[in-house]
């Protein structure tokens, strides 16, 4: 799976784009959920737990934690959006 980054997510991660291993889907299946990948991502990346808030796009569309994840769809991390 790819997950797509934008603003400070591409800055936390260092990358705009992050790829996690088919694996974490079909032998183990700890990413089930966008929770699951929220709390994958959290811990593998501290300072992504310190936005007030993040969004997570499951094929174009906001998800809440509880939307089913799989392998092939897209993902992308939207955070907290400022401006004046």
């Amino acid at each position: 799976m790819t997950i797509l980054l934008f603003g400070v997510t591409k800055d936390i991660i260092g990358t705009p784009t992050l790829s996690i291993p088919t694996a974490n889907f079909t032998g183990n299946k700890t990413l089930k959920t966008v929770g699951d990948l929220r709390r994958f991502l959290t811990n593998g990346y501290p300072e992504l737990a310190k936005l007030t808030s993040l969004a997570i796009a499951v094929n174009n569309n906001y998800a809440k934690d509880t939307e089913p994840i799989n392998s092939y769809d897209e993902i992308a991390l939207i955070p907290p959006v400022s401006g004046g």
